[in-house]
């Protein structure tokens, strides 16, 4: 008895992992392509795969440095119907995309919106995970 409650505990355990792993957040992303200066690392270069996080993932800066997973999930406008390429891209938080002018929930880089969607969408529809 003690080993099926052990078992039952375990796969339920799993289950409950894997959900957590696989639950994303919708949101939606634009991109730029000025990298520096940066809100969070000044003039230092971090490289191409980065963002800038809108008012709802920034906290005060506390999104520097964070890593998050991205998927282009659909359009979000006419202008091209299937935007998205397939597959996810990681970036690095390093800026910050205030509102009332930020448009997205992330903005990514050029190179790492070019990844997963076509530019000529300017903004899509995306699931978000941080990792």
């Amino acid at each position: 008895m003690a080993i099926k409650i052990s078992a039952l505990l375990a796969t339920g355990l799993i289950i409950v992992s894997l959900v957590s792993v696989a639950s994303a957040t919708a949101g939606t992303a634009t991109y730029y392509d000025v990298y520096v200066p940066s809100a969070c690392y000044g003039y230092q270069d971090q490289g191409t795969m980065i963002a800038a996080a809108g008012d709802s993932i920034w906290a005060n800066g506390a999104a520097c440095g964070k890593m998050y997973s991205i998927k282009c999930t659909g359009a979000t406008n006419q202008g091209v119907p299937q935007p998205c390429k397939g597959g996810s891209v990681t970036v690095k938080i390093v800026d910050r995309c205030p509102s009332p002018g930020c448009q997205a929930t992330i903005d990514l880089s050029k190179q790492a919106f070019s990844q997963i969607a076509d530019l000529n969408a300017g903004k899509i529809k995306i699931d978000y995970n941080r990792v």
